[in-house]
């Protein structure tokens, strides 16, 4: 595990919170954020965290303001864009190509902020293609407008969006087999846990090795 340092962005927003974890020999910067019913205690975030230093791609996780200050209710996208936005030099600084990415409503932000922030590319974890029960909503605009070369990671039991319900785009997708929207599967299923994070682990840094 890399080791961990933390530092604060000043924002529009408020604080947000920065944890790093650095790899020794960097060539990305993945900076990841997290939805808008959780923090970066995410498993998914944590495993990327563990895993991807060890591949050459420091890891920074992102907290939002609104969590830096102890809220439980995400404000509107507007607000996540303007936190989102106001870290971003924090996370340039290394001098790296860095990748935006989030889970949920952070792989929105990622994709609505993309080609602004000179993004290199966008990692969209469990991106909420629409309200569950309520494909009508589609949120497919968002990720088709990214600009930059971007993956999707979905559990296949997502109901915020199953990957059959992706349209067609220019994007790569994983499926994370009998994952829910958190990537936790069942006890049932023929998958266990470790091995479902493997599948999002392997496939990012597969992703990110082919980004150059």
């Amino acid at each position: 595990m890399a080791k961990e340092t933390v530092e604060m962005a000043e924002t529009d927003a408020g604080p947000a919170r920065i944890t790093w974890h650095r790899a020794k020999k960097p060539r990305l910067v993945l900076a990841v954020s997290h939805g808008a019913g959780g923090g970066i205690e995410a498993r998914d975030l944590q495993a990327l965290a563990s895993v991807l230093p060890g591949h050459g791609v420091t890891v920074a996780l992102v907290e939002q303001p609104w969590r830096v200050a102890g809220k439980k209710v995400a404000p509107a996208p507007k607000t996540l864009d303007i936190g989102w936005r106001g870290s971003w030099p924090a996370l340039a600084e290394p001098g790296l190509p860095v990748i935006a990415g989030g889970r949920s409503a952070g792989a929105r932000v990622a994709c609505r902020t993309a080609v602004e922030l000179g993004a290199h590319a966008v990692l969209a974890l469990s991106f909420p293609l629409h309200p569950p029960g309520r494909p009508e909503k589609s949120r497919a605009g968002e990720l088709l407008g990214a600009g930059v070369p971007t993956l999707v990671v979905q559990g296949g039991n997502d109901p915020f969006g199953k990957p059959e319900e992706f349209p067609e785009g220019s994007y790569e997708l994983i499926e994370v087999p009998y994952g829910d929207h958190g990537f936790a599967v069942p006890k049932r299923a023929p998958v266990d846990q470790d091995q479902a994070l493997a599948v999002i682990t392997d496939g990012v840094v597969a992703w990110t090795a082919s980004l150059g």
